[in-house]
This record gives structure tokens, C-alpha cells and sequence, in this order.
């Protein structure tokens, strides 16, 4: 069996460690379909589960789901706890393999397509995040992407926040229809970057008021069912202005990214 590879210095605390199984499936369907590209392109098709929790079931999930996008996809969990990597051990495969480490991603110089770290800095103080996001950017990639997100206990609320080398992209939601009222009672699984934002004032704020407003001009259409309502409501965003990054084909699966320039922290 794989020893556990123990870094000297490994960067960030242990999390909590809650998982469920598919409670990513929102984020990776995202990163194996709109962002494929960047994983086909690759010279070198690694990619990083960061913090995976107490059970590698998510890691094993998106190594899963990107082999379908490319067969010779690399998937590495990371976990600073050696426990946790220990346990992982008996799931590891050809393509799949845990070792313990942290923000310092020990890869040996390896330089990873996608970095994901789902329900990780949400624990640390919002003074701590940006150091921890410039250490992953500098390890990505030339076309790599970090992905910072947060989503609810069974991934029916989801957000993240892509950044490339140069800095954060976009801001994605996706959430599962009739799993709420309103668009902004996805607030409270923002990243630690914009929890704190949902305040008048900023931007993120005037966003998902602007969601809500569109959400509810839209109910007429709530016969024809949330996946149109939904669309509409993204239409109308784009139609007054709002920086969306995707189209349609995304809109129906109850998802939506839009620049970061526009949700960014700071008054708007």
C-alpha cells in the first residue's frame, strides 16, 4: 500500500470534514463542462482536490467525472490531517491517489489544472483568505484555474469563485429549483470572500438584490416551471447590464456565472 507522503510544513488548519457523496456534483459538472477546455488542452492534465474532508468520497467523484473528460486525468486529494489521508488510501487507483499537505500543494513542482477547495476557506478569518488564494495562484498552471467555493450539506446550494494566475474570474451560483423562494438565500453559502458582503453597499449585495427583483418579475412564468423562470431571470440580468459569462445551456441547470469586477469586495 502507498506510504502517506508527509509535508514538513503543511499550510492551513484541519476542517471540520463534512462530506456526503454528490454534494460537489454542481461545481464539477461546471468544471467538466464550460471548463473542459482547460483540462484537454494540458500538457499536464493534474488536478488537485484540496481538502477533501474526512472522507475522500468527493475526490473519488471528480476523478470520476474529469475522466470522462480526458482518460489520463490525474486526480490527487490533498488533506492536512494524515488521519484522513491514511483512510483514503484503500480508494487509491491509476489516476487517483492522497497525500497529506495544504495551501503549499506539495507537488513536487508540479503545476495543476484545477485546484479545488470546496468548504475549506470558510473556516479561516476573512483577514486570511487572500493569502491563501495568492499561494494557490502562483502554483497553477498556465490556463489553470482555483476554485474556492461553498455549498450546503447535500449540494443543493452552491457557490465558488474561479481565479486564474492573474486573479479571481467570476463568481458562480447554482442552485437546485424548488430548494427555495428567492436567489439570495444562497447568501449564507457565499465564499469567505463575500460572506461578509451581503450588505448595502456592496456589490455582491446589489447583485442578488438584483437577482430577486428579476426572479420575481419573472413568477407569471412559474406554470411553464423554475428551470424557465430561471432563464428569464438570467436574460433580464444580462439585459440590464450584469456581466454574465455563460448562456442558456447553463442557465437551465439552475446555474450562473457572472464577472468578478462586478460582485467584487468594496462599495459599488
Amino acid at each position: 500500500m502507498p506510504q502517506v507522503r508527509r509535508s514538513s510544513k503543511p499550510v492551513g488548519s484541519i476542517t471540520r470534514g463534512t462530506t456526503n457523496p454528490n454534494r460537489l456534483r454542481r461545481v464539477d459538472r461546471w468544471l467538466a463542462g464550460p471548463q473542459a477546455w482547460r483540462l484537454r488542452s494540458a500538457v499536464d492534465p493534474l488536478v488537485v482536490d484540496l481538502g477533501y474532508g474526512a472522507a475522500p468520497v468527493t475526490a473519488v467523484e471528480l476523478f470520476e467525472r474529469l475522466a470522462r473528460v480526458r482518460q489520463d486525468v490525474e486526480v490527487i486529494g490533498i488533506e492536512i490531517d494524515p488521519a484522513r489521508v491514511r483512510a483514503a488510501l484503500p480508494l487509491a487507483r491509476a489516476g487517483l491517489s492522497f497525500r497529506q499537505g495544504g495551501f503549499e500543494l506539495p507537488l513536487s513542482g508540479r503545476r495543476p489544472v484545477f485546484v479545488r477547495a470546496f468548504n475549506v476557506l470558510r473556516q479561516y478569518g476573512e483577514d486570511e483568505y487572500s493569502a491563501y488564494w495568492e499561494q494557490v495562484q502562483g502554483a497553477l498552471a498556465p490556463e489553470g484555474l482555483f476554485i474556492d467555493g461553498t455549498c450546503d450539506e447535500i449540494g443543493r446550494r452552491s457557490t465558488w469563485v474561479a481565479l486564474d494566475r492573474r486573479g479571481p474570474v467570476s463568481l458562480s451560483i447554482s442552485m437546485r429549483f424548488g430548494g427555495f423562494a428567492l436567489p439570495s438565500e444562497v447568501a449564507e453559502r457565499l465564499p469567505k470572500a463575500l460572506i461578509h458582503r451581503n450588505v448595502p453597499g456592496e456589490r455582491v449585495h446589489a447583485y442578488l438584490s438584483a437577482m430577486d427583483r428579476a426572479w420575481c418579475e419573472t413568477a407569471p412564468l412559474s406554470p411553464f416551471g423554475n428551470r424557465q423562470r430561471w432563464s428569464t431571470m438570467c436574460a433580464a440580468l444580462k439585459d440590464a447590464g450584469w456581466p454574465l459569462l455563460d448562456s442558456p445551456s447553463r442557465w437551465r441547470l439552475g446555474e450562473v456565472t457572472v464577472g468578478w469586477d462586478a460582485v467584487r469586495p468594496g462599495s459599488g
